[in-house]
């Protein structure tokens, strides 16, 4: 297939820069932001969206594991630092449709109790200031707008739910349908992963999916991939009053004389300032940077940052405990499209380890040359075939425990204005209780978790603060202005016109990937801003 930037029919988006007043500006379009563009586009209202990359290019390139994890394609240049003023490049990246581009598609509601206080063994993860069943209606369109496929009544964790999936489960390949087969001889409740992916039902114009190995991790070349940008941006533009700028970096938020309204937001875009107005403002730039762009736009009326006076922006960042590996077997596995199963039956915790541990789930199946960037050192003498030997024989497995939110856990800016994140790694525990577990279980199987080459295709294994994946908390929202910084509608206590809808707002994160809560929130946001426009 020849080298191709088409990204579809229609480019949609306007540089028409003479018009910079508009009912709302929306800055970022991702899971948050890109949804929300999606919920409020039918309503006639002017909506601009600044987005700081671009179209993410259909290139053969999206489907090469070199490209993608040896030469870091899609990673931003970004320059980050740890809390001791060390620089790292964090795996972030930057355009139309903004982390869901690469992400798994794994659509996850959290648990009911997760809304609620829950007990860890490293303490407290706070209670929600609403409830699941608030989310509830908002997690039923999410999963319908991002064409979730799955199964209710196999997870033994799931959430009450207003109805069924409307696109049925993914179902497994035979190699997963055997290990799906063996965890419920073996008493656990495994279950067909929530999957947003487009199977070409009848009714959509998309692409088909062919359940492929390049779908965690990768873009997707055929737009088969429910990310934000095929599902919610796209459609979104089709609309005359909606406005898409790329390649414009938001540096700053300006406020009138009284600091209670955003009036101005200043973007660089080719290299030349330009300001747009908005009767409301939406951040949704993901935790870090919406937390640094609050922090940036300190002013005689917010010295210590926009939304800021309680102290809490870019506090109680949090990211989850990870860690992924191989399980070994002697059987081949040539399964294509392996993000199929789950399981949570430790979700909670168990009869041996009474605090909750997480979720198990698979990872993109691995080949040679993603071992090869992210362990180069210990593969640099490894011969070709004998990594392809380990890939064609390996199962992939993700864990994802909850990291607790701490104050000291923060985005700050360093002295150039980059980000500093500072972050203390917590609640560890129970991701090794976890990982001892399904161990254990994985060794009665046949299948050996093999830690010669740790998968680590995300990051690094387990995973550093240079892994943001699924960065949140830094703008959390609550009833009390004094412990944070957004009220139930996600409007900043401080302001009279700004929201925040990224993953930000998350008071906590639970155990299973954030992407659907931060698009169910958009659209709850959405609904209230419409009462609000009118």
């Amino acid at each position: 297939m020849p080298e191709s930037t088409d990204h579809g029919s229609t480019d949609y988006d306007s540089t028409d820069y003479d018009s910079t007043d508009y009912d709302v500006v929306i800055i970022g379009s991702g899971a948050g932001g890109g949804t929300l563009a999606h919920r409020l586009a039918p309503s006639g209202k002017r909506i601009l969206i600044l987005e700081r990359g671009d179209w993410l290019p259909r290139e053969v390139q999206n489907w090469d594991a070199t490209a993608v994890f040896v030469d870091n394609r899609y990673v931003s240049a970004d320059t980050w630092y740890d809390a001791d003023g060390k620089s790292f490049q964090p795996q972030i990246h930057y355009n139309v449709g903004g982390a869901t581009k690469l992400y798994g598609a794994a659509l996850y509601r959290l648990r009911e109790k997760d809304f609620g206080e829950l007990i860890h063994f490293d303490g407290i993860s706070p209670a929600w200031p609403v409830s699941y069943a608030d989310f509830e209606p908002y997690y039923a369109q999410a999963e319908q707008l991002y064409q979730v496929h799955g199964q209710r009544g196999e997870d033994p964790t799931e959430p009450p739910s207003s109805g069924p999936y409307l696109f049925p489960a993914v179902s497994h390949e035979a190699r997963i349908q055997q290990l799906y087969d063996d965890l419920r001889a073996s008493g656990l409740h495994p279950f067909h992963a929530p999957a947003g992916i487009m199977l070409n039902e009848a009714d959509m114009a998309y692409s088909r999916c062919i359940r492929c190995a390049t779908c965690d991790g990768f873009p997707c070349l055929v737009h088969a991939k429910s990310d934000a940008e095929v599902v919610a941006v796209r459609p979104a533009l089709t609309h005359p009053n909606v406005t898409l700028i790329r390649g414009a970096e938001v540096i700053r938020l300006d406020t009138d004389l009284t600091g209670r309204s955003v009036t101005d937001v200043v973007a660089m875009i080719g290299g030349e300032r330009h300001r747009f107005h908005g009767s409301i403002v939406v951040v949704s730039a993901g935790a870090a940077n919406s937390a640094k762009l609050l922090l940036r736009s300190a002013s005689d009326r917010h010295p210590n940052g926009l939304a800021n006076g309680s102290d809490q922006v870019g506090r109680n960042y949090v990211f989850h405990n990870s860690r992924a590996f191989l399980a070994v077997s002697t059987e081949r596995n040539d399964t294509r499209f392996q993000k199929t199963l789950g399981v949570n039956d430790f979700y909670f915790g168990d009869d041996e380890f009474d605090y909750p541990m997480g979720n198990i789930q698979m990872v993109g199946k691995s080949s040679a040359p993603m071992y090869r960037g992210e362990k180069p050192l210990e593969t640099a003498l490894a011969p070709s075939f004998a990594l392809s030997d380990v890939a064609v024989h390996a199962v992939d497995f993700w864990l994802s425990t909850e990291d607790l939110p701490r104050p000291e856990n923060r985005v700050t800016l360093a002295a150039d204005g980059n980000i500093t994140l500072s972050y203390t790694p917590n609640n560890t525990k129970p991701l090794d209780e976890l990982y001892h577990r399904i161990k254990r279980r994985l060794s009665h199987l046949g299948l050996n978790p093999h830690h010669l080459i740790p998968r680590s295709a995300y990051m690094k294994n387990d995973i550093p603060i240079a892994g943001v994946a699924h960065q949140a908390g830094t703008c959390r929202f609550g009833s009390d202005p004094a412990d944070s910084v957004l009220d139930t509608d996600c409007k900043a206590h401080e302001l009279d016109n700004l929201y925040v809808v990224d993953t930000s707002f998350f008071p906590s994160i639970g155990a299973v990937n954030p992407a659907l809560t931060a698009a169910a929130n958009a659209l709850r946001v959405g609904d209230h801003l419409l009462d609000r426009l009118g």
